[in-house]
């Protein structure tokens, strides 16, 4: 089924910006992934398709967060040492102790029920135990404590009815430990997105075979599978397309049968050789994004027989920034996943650096402390888009926005860890 209007990607005039490109995916893009329920145990890294409700509280009933002695507040002296015979015994697992609280205590462990009429919890390191003449133990506790110390209420971590998780939230391991917690065996979840990946290129060579003249071994393709894989897809590799009109139109008419989205590297500049948007076009349409940011302006979305198409730059280092500004987020949107933004930082730089007006640029830094402790970044030594090394032994980008054109060593800068684009 058709997922997307045919216009969805309609742009024309100067360099979109990176926020209006966004802001176009969210407007026309939708969830395309069916629903499917899964035991808690395959459910990690995979996409909520619905709220999950607690059925009961967490915990359900009021409990010991310490070892102690669960008294009566009012039972306390506030001024000298209070003694109490211990009558009961109640551990974690145990049915709540039924007697009367007054003038008593209760030995009592971590997480067992609180005993009705109790109210407060003495740690067992504050107090004693002593011995009275009819053999029976009793408690002495210290002035001092509050009311309700060390005392769990019922519902404290979780409400009965609430909503302890939404819809679209990709789930990590606690996620699926509290839904364990509320006594869930299974989630509704999206199925993964189904992505064909593949590199376009008459100098490409697969890795492990001997490179001829003028060849280079395909990393785009590698690269782009890992990132896709990371964020739950389903990675089909389509290996490496010639830049031949007839080849490319077929590939991609086959990969379109089976996927949910279709994501090329190269290929989608304006040279002689960039075969790809006459070959998507014939399928169904393609807009050039030409986004202002570097590196990476050349973009190309579209779709082919109603499939969504990505169409990304073919050096390595504008590939990956590209994925992550672009091709992440219409990943999430596919996938039925809330789309996160990245968390951006503010370090120092420890670089000058210039760039032109109304384009955003991300550039490579590592990071180390500064004298004054405070974190510092330092640019990578070469600029170029083709140097994958560079992301390799970079720890993330400074994000320098449209209307900054001078940077300035010493000040503060946007700073987007790899770690933060998973």
């Amino acid at each position: 089924m058709a997922q997307l209007s045919d216009d969805c990607f309609a742009f024309g005039g100067p360099l979109m910006s990176l926020d209006a490109a966004r802001d176009m995916l969210a407007s026309r893009l939708v969830a395309v992934t069916e629903v499917e329920r899964v035991a808690l145990d395959a459910a990690l890294d995979r996409v909520l398709a619905e709220d999950v409700v607690a059925g009961v509280s967490v915990p359900p009933h009021d409990n010991s967060a310490v070892d102690g002695y669960a008294v009566r507040f009012e039972d306390l002296s506030a001024e000298r040492e209070t003694v109490l015979p211990i009558v009961a015994r109640v551990a974690a697992g145990d049915r709540p102790v039924e007697r009367d609280p007054a003038g008593t205590a209760v030995r009592i462990f971590t997480g067992a029920p609180m005993p009705a009429g109790y109210d407060t919890v003495m740690m067992q390191e504050d107090c004693g135990e002593r011995e009275a003449p009819d053999g029976t133990r009793a408690v002495v506790i210290r002035p001092g404590i509050k009311r309700g110390a060390n005392r769990r209420e019922a519902g404290e971590d979780v409400r009965e009815d609430s909503v302890i998780l939404r819809a679209g939230r990709r789930l990590r391991p606690q996620d699926v430990g509290l839904m364990a917690a509320v006594g869930l065996t299974g989630a509704a979840v999206r199925r993964p997105l189904r992505v064909a990946v593949v590199s376009t290129g008459n100098e490409l060579e697969e890795p492990g075979r001997p490179l001829g003249p003028g060849a280079i071994y395909d990393a785009n393709r590698f690269t782009l599978s890992a990132l896709v894989r990371r964020m739950g897809g389903l990675v089909t590799d389509l290996g490496i397309l010639r830049d031949d009109p007839a080849e490319l139109r077929a590939a991609l008419e086959r990969a379109a049968e089976g996927h949910d989205l279709i994501v090329t590297t190269g290929g989608v500049s304006t040279g002689e050789e960039d075969h790809v948007k006459g070959a998507v076009e014939s399928l169904g349409g393609l807009h050039f994004w030409r986004l202002a940011i570097k590196p990476g302006r050349p973009v190309a979305l579209g779709q082919v027989q109603g499939k969504p198409f990505v169409g990304l730059p073919g050096n390595p280092v504008a590939a990956m920034v590209t994925f992550f500004c672009l091709a992440r987020p219409l990943i999430q949107h596919l996938a039925g996943e809330t789309v996160s933004e990245p968390t951006l930082f503010r370090v120092r730089a420890d670089f000058d650096y210039r760039k032109k007006e109304g384009r955003r640029e991300f550039v490579r830094v590592s990071l180390s402390p500064g004298a004054d402790g405070e974190l510092v970044a330092t640019k990578f030594a070469r600029d170029g888009a083709g140097v994958l090394s560079s992301m390799v032994d970079s720890d993330g980008l400074v994000v320098l926005p449209e209307d900054v054109t001078r940077l300035e060593r010493g000040g503060m800068v946007s700073y987007m860890p790899f770690s933060e684009v998973r």
